[in-house]
């Protein structure tokens, strides 16, 4: 039996108003741009313990059924540790802000936040495009 998720911050909060219906999907994209995600990258192997390289993270980007390249996002780094044990060399990340992520997306991928939970919602490539219309330029 599953056990409902608890909200435990601003985002997660957000999705259980979208899910009960309590938020319009304009003013939930609104938000969202706004809040904070976690996004899972490839660790780097050095020699040098805690010594990185590349000046790029690499997240984690799954396929769906028709191809359609899918980013992997969670509301929190503890919502991701079940879902991850599935990808091992990814148990490093970042905690940014979506919209900071949104803009360093290649066109054409779709999200999938908090795979697998209560809490979950995926975005098709539409949604996403649609969400960086709202973005407000960056010198704004």
């Amino acid at each position: 039996m599953d056990i409902p998720l608890q909200p435990k911050n601003d985002l997660e909060y957000l999705l259980t108003e979208l899910h009960a219906g309590e938020v319009e999907p304009e003013a939930f994209a609104q938000r969202l741009l706004k809040l904070q995600v976690f996004m899972p990258v490839k660790d780097e192997k050095h020699a040098i313990a805690g010594f990185q390289r590349s000046t790029q993270a690499e997240p984690l980007v799954l396929e769906t059924e028709d191809g359609t390249p899918v980013l992997v996002l969670f509301s929190a780094p503890e919502r991701a540790k079940v879902f991850m044990s599935d990808y091992p060399g990814y148990s490093g990340g970042l905690l940014t802000e979506f919209s900071w992520v949104l803009r360093r997306m290649a066109e054409d991928i779709g999200i999938t936040l908090n795979p697998d939970l209560e809490l979950g919602l995926d975005f098709d490539t539409d949604m996403v495009a649609m969400l960086l219309s709202l973005l407000p330029e960056e010198n704004a």
